[in-house]
């Protein structure tokens, strides 16, 4: 069947990788390394060993090109991978444009969205290594959702840090955690002296991830039994999720196609990086490919951030990692797309901007909502807030080739469905989102206590 007549191309299961793909092996320029927050001096392992299991510590410095997935890993990526990808036939004719549309959705897994692909195999090292324990952050909620139902598989106990503003958005994430198993409290709490600090200081606070990663990273410092676990920004969760684009490129082949762009959603960097980065050898290898990072104007690490030595956190507990960041003691405003709401960006993401090898863009709320509405409407799927922002630059793509009168071919990633964000489309339906704009203003006074290194 030809590309033309297929709505759902699915991979089969026996084609499911059994490699991800790291880019640190083919990257023109190496990262800078991170540094200790106390010493400021090059990581050892010896200094994330408290905190992180010792495979991903592994993973983290690898410059192998494929890192296996463990057997155990595969056989639970096998309840909904390979994860299909659609074209979007009825959104193409909506748009009236000539250009391909197809995208990877990641909304068929248990927990609805992309993360699943790294909870998994972070609890099983964990658990391989005798943790018990596990804390960590979340913002719109999917990352925690996903961390509870990993350890709950691996029958390891989970602690989840979720932002205030989101926590109050979005109370029906919070539910499903805690069905799974996990428990989740709103951060800043008064359960860790960060939490605390910051509600005598900031009483009305919404929220940071940062905030949330201080009190994450607190926790599992306190006990022996615990670790701590990260659901976005670094190298290892990067390298989890290349597993959605190692599928695209299969599935492109079945159809006989390739992408002139791809798109997806960036906040701390893990679902762009998930389709984008399998594609980077290509691009070195001279391939036109674009990849487009788009970020939310209330939250623009890439476009208006610096690129900076910066703690992962408020406290300064996390190693300092050269990113583009806004500053760690930024607040973001209460955007309804919570998992975009990071100061800092993926180091490798940075990196790969910082040397060309992709590009960036920032839109609205309203604009990114106007497009969900409309690929829900002609695609029949509700999507989250954040993937919204990729579906909006890939409208703006399929519309700019129709005016230039061109043929492309535009794959985006679909990171998560909104069946739990009806709160945020209810107040866009009655016009109370607002456009939230980060000025230079804000940026200059964020900055003002980035680390001096």
């Amino acid at each position: 069947m030809s590309r033309e007549e297929l709505t759902k191309i699915i991979l089969p299961e026996d084609k499911l990788p059994k490699f991800w793909y790291n880019v640190q092996a083919d990257m023109p320029n190496p990262l800078a390394p991170g540094l200790n927050p106390q010493t400021k001096q090059p990581l050892t392992p010896a200094d994330l060993e408290p905190i992180f299991a010792r495979e991903l510590i592994l993973q983290e410095v690898s410059t192998e090109r494929y890192i296996e997935i463990p057997s155990e890993v595969r056989e639970l990526y096998k309840q909904y991978r390979p994860a299909p990808l659609f074209r979007a036939h009825r959104l193409e004719k909506a748009l009236d444009t000539p250009c391909r549309i197809y995208y990877k959705y990641e909304g068929v897994s248990p927990v609805g969205s992309h993360k699943l692909n790294s909870a998994l195999p972070q609890v099983f090292y964990n658990k391989i290594q005798g943790i018990k324990r596990i804390t960590t952050e979340t913002g719109a909620g999917q990352w925690g959702t996903a961390l509870s139902l990993a350890c709950k598989h691996f029958d390891v106990e989970a602690m989840i840090y979720m932002v205030r503003v989101s926590y109050n958005q979005k109370p029906y994430r919070r539910s499903i955690m805690e069905l799974y198993g996990g428990k989740c409290v709103s951060s800043p709490s008064p359960l860790t002296k960060a939490g605390r600090d910051v509600l005598e200081n900031y009483p009305d606070t919404p929220g940071t991830l940062a905030i949330a990663i201080s009190e994450a990273v607190e926790d599992a410092i306190s006990r022996d039994d615990t670790n701590y676990s990260l659901g976005s920004v670094l190298n290892h969760v990067c390298l989890h999720q290349t597993i959605i684009g190692q599928e695209v490129k299969l599935q492109m082949e079945m159809v006989d196609d390739y992408p002139d762009i791809v798109i997806g959603c960036c906040g701390g960097g893990s679902n762009f990086a998930g389709i984008a980065l399998p594609f980077i050898p290509d691009k070195l290898a001279g391939s036109k490919v674009r990849l487009l990072g788009v970020e939310p104007a209330a939250c623009p690490t890439m476009t208006k951030g610096v690129f900076a030595y910066d703690y992962g956190d408020v406290v300064g507990y996390t190693p300092m990692l050269k990113m583009y960041t806004l500053g760690h003691d930024f607040t973001p405003s209460g955007i309804h797309a919570g998992g975009l709401r990071y100061h800092g960006e993926s180091p490798l993401v940075s990196q790969l901007y910082h040397d060309k090898l992709f590009e960036a863009t920032a839109v609205k709320q309203n604009a990114a909502f106007a497009a969900a509405m409309l690929f829900a409407q002609n695609e029949g799927i509700v999507p989250a807030p954040e993937s919204a922002h990729a579906i909006c630059a890939a409208v703006d793509e399929a519309l700019k080739a129709k005016e230039e009168g061109v043929t492309k071919t535009i794959v985006f990633n679909l990171s998560g469905h909104g069946h739990l964000d009806l709160y945020s489309y209810d107040r866009y339906l009655s016009g109370e989102t607002e456009d939230i704009e980060f000025s230079c203003e804000d940026l200059e006074i964020s900055l003002k206590t980035l680390p001096q290194v």
